[in-house]
C-alpha cells in the first residue's frame, strides 16, 4: 500500500487497541494489540506519518532512532538489590528503568496524555547486542522486566534489505507477533503532500513530468546511487531559501540531495529552463491579465513538455497566492475565538490581564503539543502568529493607556477588523489570479487538454482546492462540470458497450 493508506491503517488500528468496552476495559487485551511494523524504502514520510496521527488524534509521540541505542540504554543498567527468600538474604541484579520506556512515562506527566504511539525508526538495523532486546520488546513489550505502559501503540519501523546492507531478518516467532504492513513509494500521493507543504513548483512540476525519477535506488560500480522523497523535499526547501538570498542552485547543489548524476543534471538543467520559462513568458504579467499576445503564440506553439512547465509555473504562483490566503483565514477564525473570550472576561479581569491571560493559555497550548510530539509546522507557525497578535493588541492599549472595559474592546475590535481586511484584499487578488490565468489559458489553448490537466491540479493542490471552495471561482467550476460530464459520457459509454458484449457473448452460446 502507499504511505497514505498505511497511515489509515495505522490510526485505525490505534483507535481499535484504545476503544473500551463496557467494564472500561480495553476492547483488544494488550496482549493481543500486535506492534505495528512498517516496512518500506527511506524517506517515504513513515516518521511524518506518525506525527500526523499522533495531532489528529490526540495521544502522545515519543519517538526513536533506535540505530542510535545501545543495549544499556535500551535495556538500562545492573544494580545490585538485596531480597530475602526463605529468611536467607540473596544479591540480587536488576535494572534501571530503560531511557526509551522513561521516556514515555516523562510524556506522559508532563501532558497528561495517558495512550499514545512509541515509533522506533530503523528497528531491523539495530546493533548484534540490542537485536535480542528489541526483539523481546516487539514480541512482550518489555525491555528486561519493565514493561510499557497499556494504551501505548508500537509502531516499528525499518528498510527492506535492498536499501539498506546492515538490516537483520526477523525469524517467523517475531514476525508471528506483529501487524507488517508493507509500503512503496506513490508519487500521486506524495505530490499530494507536496502541495500541502508548498514545495517548490520546479520540483513537483520536474516530477509530474518524470515520475520515473521519483525514487531510484541503484547499485552501480560507483557504489549506490539514489534519488528518494526525502531528498526532493530536502532539496526544495533549499532552492525556496536560495532564491530569497540570490542564490544559484546548480548541478553541483542538486547532487548533494539527489545522489543519482544523470538525474541531479537532468534536474539542474530543468531548474534553469524553469528560470527561464518564468522569464520568457512573464507569469507575473499572466497572473496580474497584462499578457502579451506574443506571449500566447510561444506558448501554443512551444514543445509539451514546456507547456508543462509553463502550467506549473502558473499553479506555484496560485497555490503561493491562495495558501497566504489560507494562512490569514486561520489566524482570523482564531483571533475571532480570542476575541470572544476577551470580550466575556474583560469586564472582570481588565484588558491587560485578559489579554495576558489569553497569551499564556495559547503559550501552554503550543508547549503540550511540542511536549507531546503533536507540533507540525503549519500549526506552530498559527499558534505564534496568533499570539504574536495578542501581544500587538496587549502593548497597543499600554501604549494608548487605555484602561476602561468598552474603549479597551473597541480598540481591540478595530484592530481585528484590519486582519478581516487583510483576509478580504489577499482573497480579492487571489481570486483575480485565478480568473486572470484561466483566461490567458482559455485564450491559449482553447478547450484543450491543457485546460483538463490544470483543472485536475488545482482540483489536487491542497491550497488551491481549498480557495476554490471558500472564494469560488467561475471559470473552474464551468471547466470542472464539463469534465464531469464528459467523464460520466465516457462511463455511461463504457457501460453500454459491455453490455452490449455481454449480450452478444450470451446470444453466441445460445
Amino acid at each position: 500500500m502507499n504511505i497514505k493508506q498505511a497511515k489509515q491503517e495505522i490510526a485505525n488500528t490505534l483507535k481499535a487497541y484504545l476503544t473500551r468496552d463496557e467494564l472500561g476495559n480495553y476492547l483488544i487485551p494488550a496482549v493481543r494489540q500486535r506492534p505495528v511494523l512498517l516496512m518500506g524504502p527511506p524517506g517515504i514520510g513513515k516518521t511524518q506519518i506518525m506525527e500526523q496521527i499522533a495531532a489528529e488524534e490526540g495521544v502522545g509521540l515519543v519517538s526513536y532512532t533506535i540505530t542510535h541505542h545501545t543495549r544499556q540504554s535500551a535495556i538500562g543498567l545492573p544494580f545490585i538489590e538485596k531480597r530475602t527468600y526463605g529468611g536467607e538474604e540473596f544479591s540480587v541484579t536488576e535494572y534501571t528503568m530503560s531511557e526509551i520506556l522513561a521516556s514515555v512515562y516523562q510524556l506522559m506527566e508532563k501532558t497528561g496524555l495517558k495512550e499514545g504511539i512509541l515509533f522506533l525508526d530503523e528497528i531491523n538495523c539495530v546493533s548484534e547486542t540490542l537485536a535480542p532486546m528489541m526483539l523481546q520488546f516487539l514480541q512482550c513489550k518489555t525491555f528486561g522486566n519493565q514493561r510499557l505502559p497499556e494504551g501505548w501503540l508500537i509502531v516499528a519501523a525499518g528498510n527492506p534489505p535492498e536499501y539498506n546492507k546492515s538490516v537483520r531478518d526477523f525469524d517467523v516467532v517475531t514476525l508471528d507477533r506483529v501487524k507488517r504492513i508493507d509500503v512503496e513509494d506513490d508519487f500521486s500521493v506524495w505530490k499530494e503532500y507536496a502541495y500541502r507543504k508548498g514545495l517548490h513548483g520546479a520540483v513537483i512540476s520536474y516530477l509530474d513530468i518524470k515520475k520515473e525519477n521519483f525514487y531510484r535506488v541503484e547499485t552501480t560500480v560507483d557504489g549506490l546511487q539514489f534519488a528518494t522523497a526525502r531528498g526532493w523535499e530536502d532539496l526544495s526547501e533549499l532552492i525556496i531559501a536560495y532564491e530569497k538570498l540570490g542564490l544559484r542552485v546548480d548541478r553541483e547543489v542538486v547532487g548533494q540531495y539527489i545522489q543519482l548524476p544523470r538525474v541531479a543534471k537532468d534536474f539542474a538543467n530543468y531548474l534553469e529552463l524553469y528560470y527561464k520559462y518564468q522569464r520568457t513568458y512573464h507569469v507575473e504579467d499572466i497572473l496580474t491579465g497584462t499578457w502579451q499576445n506574443i506571449t500566447m503564440l510561444e506558448l501554443r506553439e512551444a514543445p509539451f513538455d514546456e507547456k508543462l512547465s509553463v502550467m506549473g509555473l502558473l499553479l506555484s504562483r496560485l497555490a503561493e497566492a491562495a495558501r497566504e490566503t489560507r494562512r490569514q483565514d486561520e489566524l482570523t477564525t482564531a483571533l475571532h475565538g480570542a476575541l470572544r473570550d476577551f470580550k466575556g472576561k474583560i469586564a472582570d479581569a481588565g484588558p491587560q490581564a485578559v489579554l495576558g491571560q489569553l497569551i499564556w493559555q495559547r503559550q501552554e497550548k503550543l508547549k503540550r503539543a511540542k511536549e507531546a510530539g503533536q507540533m507540525d509546522k503549519e500549526t506552530r507557525d498559527l499558534g505564534l502568529r496568533e499570539i504574536n497578535a495578542l501581544e500587538g493588541y496587549r502593548q497597543h492599549l499600554a501604549k494608548e493607556e487605555i484602561t476602561a472595559s468598552g474603549e479597551a474592546m473597541e480598540a481591540v475590535r478595530g484592530w481585528f477588523g484590519g486582519e478581516v481586511e487583510k483576509r478580504r484584499t489577499l482573497a480579492a487578488e487571489s481570486s483575480a489570479r485565478f480568473d486572470n490565468a484561466f483566461r490567458f489559458l482559455e485564450q491559449t489553448f482553447g478547450q484543450s487538454q491543457e485546460l483538463v490537466i490544470f483543472v485536475t491540479e488545482i482540483t489536487s493542490g491542497h491550497d488551491t482546492s481549498w480557495f476554490v471552495e471558500n472564494f469560488g471561482c467561475d471559470a473552474y467550476f464551468r471547466h470542472n462540470k464539463e469534465l464531469l460530464f464528459d467523464d460520466t459520457r465516457r462511463r455511461i459509454q463504457e457501460d453500454i458497450a459491455a453490455a452490449r458484449a455481454a449480450q452478444q457473448e450470451e446470444n453466441s452460446h445460445e
